[in-house]
């Protein structure tokens, strides 16, 4: 697979001729408009095998080789040159495919009352690139009860395909992250049984594999009680053969206070079977408009996340979405921003035939334009490039592999982009 930024004046069958395809294949792989119509600065994923570089000047065989992570006897072989032959600017060399990394996925997937066929059939076509499908999410409510999703047949799609089902259990109440919901559960290990016992029972009646705890904005204070909570939690899902996992806050340090502080990275790499960083929200919908995971941000995350966590234990958090921001932006007293997927982003620059730009530090595509009324919007959102950046890191970091937040968000080249980097380990 090759990544092509679109250019002034090229067209899907120039593009197609670029590299020696058909331009109905480039159209079919990135899901693109039946108009045919581009965006300058549109990201696209050409569907061949290898990929192709056009020499530039001052460039070298060796220097190439070594850009391109091969030798230079192979790449010299492979365009059948001699390794003392001069290179002419403008010629095309082919680069065969690297070895792939063995990784395993996770993508949270948050079914609405009544489950759509969209959904559905979005889980159908994306259930083979995953290890787990986790269920988001299963209520926990303050007698230990569960307040459950409707599922519908998801979690059969899944084990049919031979993916893991993750039972996602949060302290969501009335629509937001509890506090006080997750203490009163942490300071009373009578409740805490009633709820493990309701886990057990969901996981063996829908064939749940892994119990993965999403507890967000809890009180720094609940620090050691949900460590406490989660070793409770280890030795009555491991004998049922169960694993545990957990969602963690993007921390760059142990700070101890806020709304991150009573998640301990520590203390989750030697209790749980594996965790995953959720990196990504920096820009969010009552932000000035940003990146939603910007690169050095991530980065930053993941280097203190391996020094506390074994590295076989890490999913890199990656969000499949962005936002729309409108002048006056949150901070300003305007309205919040709304999300949308990159596929929606991608038509909407074509819709309003601007340019897509891409910030080189943050690794993000963005764009500005004026609606009918005038009024100026911020795009910020996820193509090949950006999400390219993350699996560069994933593997420059050998993490266990990558968790998506959410299915039913238009990003078709992440799905190719995956596959082509990695294999994706079933269970």
């Amino acid at each position: 697979m090759q990544i092509h930024v679109v250019e002034p004046g090229q067209s899907l069958f120039s593009i197609g001729n670029l590299y020696g395809i058909k331009w109905q294949e480039i159209a079919t792989a990135n899901e693109l408009l039946e108009s045919g119509k581009l965006a300058v600065g549109q990201a696209l994923v050409i569907p061949i095998t290898g990929s192709y570089y056009w020499v530039k000047s001052g460039d070298t065989l060796y220097k190439i080789a070594r850009d391109e992570g091969i030798t230079i006897s192979e790449l010299a072989t492979t365009n059948n040159i001699p390794l003392s032959a001069p290179l002419t600017v403008g010629q095309r060399l082919y680069i065969p495919p690297g070895p792939k990394k063995n990784i395993q996925s996770m993508l949270y997937v948050e079914p609405r009352t009544p489950v759509s066929q969209v959904m559905i059939q979005e889980t159908k076509k994306r259930v083979d690139a995953l290890t787990y499908l986790a269920m988001f999410s299963y209520e926990v409510k303050r007698d230990g009860t569960l307040k459950a999703p409707t599922t519908a047949n998801l979690t059969t799609i899944a084990t049919e395909a031979g993916a893991l089902n993750a039972m996602v259990v949060s302290n969501l109440e009335n629509f937001g992250f509890s506090a006080e919901l997750a203490h009163d559960i942490f300071v009373s290990t009578g409740v805490q049984d009633l709820l493990f016992k309701a886990i057990l029972d969901v996981a063996q009646q829908k064939g749940y594999r892994d119990i993965h705890f999403d507890f967000e904005l809890l009180f720094p204070d609940d620090r050691d009680l949900y460590n406490a909570f989660l070793r409770r939690a280890r030795d009555k899902f491991h004998p049922a053969g169960l694993t545990l996992s957990t969602a963690l806050a993007p921390k760059v340090s142990d700070v101890k206070t806020g709304i991150y502080g009573a998640h301990d990275y520590r203390a989750h790499g030697e209790i749980v079977d594996f965790v995953a960083l959720m990196t990504y929200e920096w820009g969010y919908t009552y932000s000035e408009p940003q990146a939603v995971s910007p690169l050095p941000q991530v980065e930053k995350v993941v280097q203190y996340a391996v020094q506390e966590i074994p590295r076989s234990k890490i999913f890199l958090g990656q969000n499949l979405y962005g936002y729309n921001w409108q002048k006056p932006f949150p901070t300003q007293g305007g309205p919040p921003a709304k999300a949308l997927s990159p596929k929606q982003a991608t038509e909407l620059a074509i819709r309003e035939n601007v340019a897509i730009s891409y910030d080189p530090i943050s690794q993000a595509p963005h764009f500005s334009y004026f609606d009918e009324k005038r009024i100026q919007h911020e795009v910020w959102f996820e193509d090949a490039r950006s999400i390219q950046a993350k699996f560069d890191l994933l593997k420059k970091y050998g993490l266990r592999g990558i968790m998506y937040w959410k299915l039913g968000l238009a990003f078709p080249q992440n799905w190719l982009l995956l596959e082509d980097n990695f294999t994706i380990l079933k269970k």
